[in-house]
């Protein structure tokens, strides 16, 4: 008898014996193996003073797809995935979906110096609320959306994007409404969809979520980018209106409208006009059609995302040194989901400041000479606009009054 591990050998046969390759049995507490080699047969017991190593052999193959990752299943999801991706195309891409590495040539004859714009975000625990709402084609917005309204704000025309999609168990329903929210918003915002990675791993994330994340890469000349630098006092700031929570804040909400309100998704909730679920899941508002606008008429010194962090920590982000802010309360009208949602908790104002863009999306700071300019133009291109404060000397803060 010799013992190998947790193995212990304890006889040989002669390979005269046609036995199948592994046969289990049992022989009083120990489990047995007739293992077949080239010319001899072993019987082999578990060791029960070793508990490191395997109870008995196994006698059918395991699979990835035994694992949870269904690889025929995942390709046919990105067959169906790559026919979105493609309505996106634009003159820039060169190269098809499914290759190593997306490719993108740039028009070098339109711009001088040409400088690459990038930013990468995700949808946060706004996802929570479309798997409680079993909704999962406008989350893509939200990410692209986003993703597009911080490089606007420096100038960039979004080129292409990427998205990353996870879940312990891929659907290819789903993977599909997400992507077809991405592919719609990127048409929307002239940007190609021209790659992606979608992972499953089982076991990761609890059933029926996921999780999402977008790369985006655009393009400015380089005498063109917007730093902020031109701001100065006596610049007024014009804020341009949300539809709601955008991507942020979402913890708090879920927990003032689910935990302390004790509202469902479907839940008609008078204050806000509509059903709780459907108010959380508006879409992210990207502003880049009119931003394009005012940016190619020299209407702008500054624009700020107004994302996490409100107007009170996005705004001073674009503001240069010895100057701040001073923003007008009750100079646009606060949506009655922010409204609320403080009566629901009792949240104090510096937190709503804070956490929600309340109301208000995009800050443009422009020259106060050209302020009848900027109004006209952005109404006549269908959006409003509030006149919301002005720029002061300071210390790179906001002021609320």
């Amino acid at each position: 008898m010799s013992k190998i591990g947790n193995w212990v050998i304890v006889a040989l046969w002669s390979a005269a014996f046609q036995l199948p390759n592994y046969q289990i049995t049992n022989l009083r507490n120990y489990p047995i193996a007739l293992v077949r080699g080239q010319s001899f047969f072993a019987r082999i017991f578990v060791d029960p003073t070793n508990r490191n190593g395997p109870s008995a052999l196994k006698t059918t193959s395991i699979t990835y797809a035994d694992s949870g990752v269904d690889i025929n299943r995942a390709e046919r999801a990105k067959q169906r995935i790559k026919s979105l991706a493609r309505r996106t195309f634009t003159r820039g891409v060169a190269g098809d979906i499914g290759g190593f590495g997306g490719l993108f040539a740039i028009d070098k004859k339109q711009y001088r110096q040409p400088v690459l714009v990038s930013s990468v975000d995700g949808v946060g625990t706004k996802l929570k609320v479309a798997f409680m709402m079993k909704r999962h084609n406008t989350v893509g917005a939200d990410l692209v959306n986003h993703c597009v309204n911080d490089i606007a704000v420096q100038g960039a025309t979004p080129l292409f994007f990427m998205d990353y999609l996870a879940t312990g168990t891929l659907d290819p329903d789903i993977a599909e409404s997400i992507i077809e929210g991405i592919a719609t918003a990127c048409r929307h915002n002239g940007c190609a969809l021209i790659g992606g990675e979608t992972a499953e791993m089982p076991g990761f994330y609890p059933e029926g979520e996921y999780d999402l994340a977008g790369f985006i890469v655009g393009i400015a000349d380089k005498s063109k980018i917007i730093t902020g630098d031109k701001v100065k006092a006596g610049d007024v700031l014009l804020g341009l209106p949300s539809n709601g929570l955008h991507t942020n804040g979402y913890s708090l909400a879920r927990k003032l409208f689910f935990e302390v309100a004790g509202y469902a998704p479907d839940t008609v909730v008078n204050e806000i006009g509509g059903q709780a679920g459907d108010e959380l899941l508006k879409s992210h508002k990207s502003y880049w059609p009119v931003l394009r606008k005012l940016i190619s008429a020299g209407l702008v010194n500054a624009l700020a995302h107004i994302t996490g962090g409100g107007i009170t920590d996005n705004l001073p982000r674009v503001l240069p040194k010895g100057t701040a802010a001073v923003v007008e309360m009750g100079s646009w009208p606060v949506l009655p989901v922010f409204s609320h949602m403080q009566n629901i908790g009792n949240v104090p104002q510096e937190d709503m400041m804070r956490t929600f863009n309340m109301g208000i999306g995009m800050v443009v700071v422009t020259p106060a000479a050209k302020l009848k300019r900027a109004q006209a133009l952005i109404a006549k291109a269908g959006e409003k606009s509030y006149l919301i404060g002005r720029v002061v000397k300071g210390g790179r803060k906001v002021t609320y009054i």
